[in-house]
This record gives structure tokens, C-alpha cells and sequence, in this order.
């Protein structure tokens, strides 16, 4: 089943990717193995979790993004963003007030950062962040996923939401195609790549 995320997603300001793929050490061992899904011209977000490996596989995972095309983000570091030269950083949402004070002091790499409220959107617009990702969007497998927000609910949101929305939670093949028409800037994946063909045209 071909996706283009290109056609089910608007063009965002600066041009940010409308498919994300996101690492889960909960429920993926190895990040280099969930990158090897990530179509040329997604972004890749790489959440660690404070393991003791990060600079060495993040380092890897940067020089790959560049072969490949791919926006590279690392999750809740921008030491380490800037260290292996990765593109940005996405904040948690508990650390809007850390992407705050970077942006702050001149930081003008691309932030995300996840959202799980209206409250939370418009706090991560007053912190510089460039698009948040909303979850859990539909039922997901995650263990810090709650309830579903609804691709209904989302539309809301995003026709509010003073900043692009990405979709996040219970995002595959199967229930990519309800999230069109809803004024979402894209979606992303974590087990959910692995079981779509995506196209970027």
C-alpha cells in the first residue's frame, strides 16, 4: 500500500518533513534497525532515555540521515544535537521551559515537541517550538499512551492551534488515510513504519 505523506499532509512553514519516525526503547532494541525504515525525506527522531550508547549511535544515525536524506532530530539533548550535528531537538513536553530558555539564548535549530493538550500546544508556540506532535491520536500500544484524542478532535486542535500539528499514537497503514483533510502538518510512526510503504513525491 503506497502512502504519500506529501499528499495527505499541507506544506508547512520552513519546509519540516510530513512523515516522522520515532525510536521507542520500550518496544524497539535497536534504533538503527527502526531507522532503516525511515523513507528518504522523513524526519527521525531519536529518544534515548539517557542510555550510556547515545553518542556513539546517535553519531551513526546522523551520518546516515545525511546519506539518506534525513531530518535527524535527538530527543531532550541539544548538547548532543550539536555535538554530532544533528538538525534539532524534540523537547518532551515537561521540558518546554528548557527549549524556552535555548531558544532564548539564539538557538535556531528546529524544535518539536510533544503535546498532549491545547494548553500544551500553545505553551510549546511560546517556546519557540516549530511543530508539536500530538498523542495519542489513536489507540496505541505505548505504555504512556492515554486515552484516544480522535482524528476528530485533532482537526479541532489543529484548526486552533497556532503552530503544525503532527499526528502521533496508533498512526499505521490502516488509519494513516482518516487522518487527511484534518489541517495536520504530517504524522508520525513508531511501530507503524515498519508495515507501511511510504512515498515522498
Amino acid at each position: 500500500m503506497a502512502i504519500s505523506a506529501e499528499r495527505l499532509f499541507a506544506r508547512v512553514a520552513g519546509d519540516l518533513p510530513r512523515l516522522w519516525v520515532l525510536t521507542d526503547p520500550a518496544r524497539q532494541t535497536d534504533p538503527l534497525d527502526v531507522f532503516e525504515h525511515a523513507p528518504p525525506g522523513s524526519g527521525f527522531i531519536y529518544r534515548h532515555f539517557g542510555a550510556e550508547d547515545r553518542l556513539d549511535v546517535a553519531t551513526e544515525l546522523r551520518a546516515a540521515s545525511l546519506r539518506r536524506g534525513i531530518t535527524f532530530l535527538v530527543s531532550s539533548d541539544l548538547d548532543l544535537v550539536r555535538t554530532v550535528g544533528a538538525d534539532g531537538v524534540h523537547w518532551p513536553e515537561h521540558m518546554l521551559p528548557a527549549a524556552y530558555s535555548a531558544r532564548a539564548r539564539g538557538a535556531g535549530e528546529i524544535f518539536t515537541s510533544s503535546a498532549h493538550s491545547e494548553a500544551a500546544i500553545h505553551r510549546a508556540s511560546r517556546a519557540g517550538i516549530d511543530a508539536a506532535l500530538v498523542s495519542s491520536v489513536f489507540r496505541s500500544k505505548s505504555p504512556s499512551a492515554g486515552p484516544p484524542v480522535t482524528p476528530g478532535r485533532v482537526a479541532l486542535l489543529a484548526r486552533r492551534s497556532p503552530l503544525p500539528l503532527i499526528a502521533l499514537g496508533g498512526v499505521h497503514k490502516k488509519t494513516l488515510g482518516r487522518l487527511a483533510n484534518r489541517g495536520l502538518a504530517g504524522c508520525a510512526m513508531v511501530g507503524g513504519i515498519r508495515n507501511v510503504r511510504t512515498t515522498q513525491t
